[in-house]
C-alpha cells in the first residue's frame, strides 16, 4: 500500500492518495456533498460537450441523499440529455415498496431532474436471470461516464458483499444472497422494521461494472462507515473488503467527511 499526502491523512479539509486513489477529507457531510456534486456536475457537462449525451449510475441509501439534493438543485445542466441506472434493487419487491430502490430514485431524482431516461432495475421480474440479461444490455448501449456510489457499513460496493464480491466477474449484473450485515443496515436506516423483513436476495451491477465507467465519484460520509473506510483504506485490497478495490481506480475519487475518516 502506498499513502501520499498533500497534508495530513485523515484531517477535515485535506486530501491524500492511497494507491491509485484519491481521498478528498471534508469538515463535514454538507462540504462533502457540495464538493462532490459539484463535481459530478463537471464531470457530466464535459461528457456533453464532447457528445452531446452522457449516461451516469447513482447509488441509493440515506448516505447519498444530501449529495443527490445538492447535486440536483444546482442548476444550469440539461438533464434530458442525460441516461440514468442505478446499482441495485431487491428481488421481489414491488417499484411501490417503501424501500424501493426504484422509489428512491424516481421521488429524489427522476422527479426532480427529468433526464432523458431513467432505467431500473425491476426486481420483481418473474425472471431474475432474464432482467440481470436485459438490464446488462442497456448498459452496454452506451460509455457510461459517470459512476456515483456509496460504501456500505459492511464494505459492500453496491450489493457485491464481504467475500462474495468478484472484482474479474464477467457478468455486468448479478443475483446476489444478501450478507446479514448489508439486512442489518437496512433496518438501522429504517427502511424494514425487522431483520426478517428484509429480503435475502438482490440484483445489482457488478464489481467490473461499476469500476467500467469513466469516472467514479465514491460519497462515504457518516461515522457508522468509518470502519468500513478504514478496512477499505488500511487493510489488503480483498473481497473481504470489497470498497477496498477502489484503491486500483485511478479514475476514482473517495469524499469523506469527519466522521468517516476518523478512524484512518
Amino acid at each position: 500500500m502506498t499513502v501520499t499526502t498533500t497534508r495530513s491523512a485523515g484531517s477535515p479539509g485535506k486530501n491524500f492518495q492511497v494507491d491509485a486513489l484519491e481521498i478528498k477529507v471534508h469538515a463535514n457531510q454538507e462540504e462533502l456533498s457540495q464538493d462532490a456534486a459539484r463535481t459530478a456536475q463537471a464531470c457530466v457537462q464535459e461528457a456533453l460537450a464532447a457528445r452531446g449525451s452522457a449516461a451516469v449510475i447513482l447509488a441509493t441509501g440515506n448516505s447519498q441523499l444530501q449529495f443527490l439534493n445538492e447535486w440536483s438543485g444546482l442548476g444550469g445542466m440539461d438533464w434530458s440529455l442525460v441516461t440514468l441506472f442505478h446499482m441495485d434493487e431487491y428481488v421481489g419487491i414491488a417499484a411501490e415498496h417503501p424501500a424501493s430502490f426504484r422509489r428512491y430514485m424516481r421521488e429524489r431524482v427522476e422527479r426532480r431532474v427529468r433526464p432523458r431516461v431513467f432505467h431500473y432495475l425491476e426486481g420483481d421480474a418473474a425472471r431474475p436471470a432474464d432482467e440481470c440479461e436485459r438490464y446488462a444490455d442497456l448498459l452496454r448501449a452506451q460509455p457510461i461516464d459517470l459512476c456515483c456510489l456509496g460504501v456500505g457499513e459492511n464494505g459492500h460496493l453496491a450489493f457485491n458483499e464481504p467475500g462474495a464480491a468478484d472484482f474479474k466477474d464477467n457478468r455486468l449484473v448479478d443475483i446476489v444472497r444478501l450478507d446479514d450485515g448489508s439486512r442489518t443496515q437496512q433496518v438501522g436506516e429504517g427502511h424494514f422494521a425487522a431483520l426478517n423483513d428484509v429480503p435475502q436476495y438482490a440484483l445489482t451491477l457488478t464489481i467490473p461494472a461499476l469500476c467500467s465507467a469513466a469516472r467514479l465519484l465514491c460519497i462515504a460520509p457518516e461515522k457508522r462507515k468509518a470502519r468500513a473506510v478504514r478496512d477499505a483504506l488500511r487493510g489488503p485490497v480483498s473481497p473481504a473488503c470489497p470498497a477496498s478495490i477502489l484503491r486500483k481506480q485511478a479514475h476514482a475519487t473517495l469524499f469523506l467527511d469527519a466522521d468517516s475518516s476518523s478512524l484512518l
